[in-house]
């Protein structure tokens, strides 16, 4: 195998702060909803999620809500979201120098946040930034009015507005690059 390569496929098993930082925020998402799911009921109001089923489109997909933790549908949910989580802290201290402590406590300084109150990084980020907010606003305002937090209606609109608003700050990054 020739430099080139080795090199290539060596960039190819490097974390991206990017994909650990989405690990993360899944893993944290997923954490939320195992203990919503738990003490609520995530599915609707007095009914919880049964997340082997819910993921594989089976037979029974919610049941009664009792406060318990279900073996083994949130018991695997819950080590799930613990992987994720872990997978994005360690991705994350590979990926940056200062690692995920230094990723997460500048995070109020990252420009995604800043823009959210100024256009001084332009008027394209400031957006894709509101983009982002206002996606999981709507997913989290919905999801409380309606006491439901798993309906595919709402992850689509939520997620249409979230990835658009990553998507265009990625593009206002290559533009910085360039």
């Amino acid at each position: 195998m020739s430099e080139a390569d080795r090199e290539w496929m060596a960039s190819l098993m490097r974390p991206s702060s990017a994909i650990s930082a989405g690990s993360f925020i899944v893993g944290v998402w997923m954490a939320f909803l195992t203990v919503v799911n738990i003490t609520f009921g995530a599915y609707s109001s007095g009914r919880r999620v049964n997340w082997i089923d819910f993921l594989t489109n089976g037979d029974e997909t919610n049941s009664v809500h009792e406060i318990a933790v279900s073996f083994p549908d949130d018991i695997l949910f819950g080590i799930l979201s613990s992987l994720l989580i872990a997978a994005g802290v360690m991705g994350m201290g590979s990926a940056r120098e200062d690692g995920f402590r230094g990723w997460f406590s500048g995070l109020p300084r990252d420009r995604v946040f800043t823009s959210l109150f100024s256009t001084k990084d332009g008027l394209g980020r400031t957006f894709s930034s509101w983009m982002i907010v206002s996606g999981a606003a709507y997913y989290l305002v919905w999801s409380t009015l309606e006491s439901t937090w798993v309906d595919p209606g709402v992850y689509s609109v939520m997620i249409s507005f979230v990835m658009v608003g990553v998507g265009l700050n990625w593009v206002q990054d290559a533009k910085l690059d360039n």
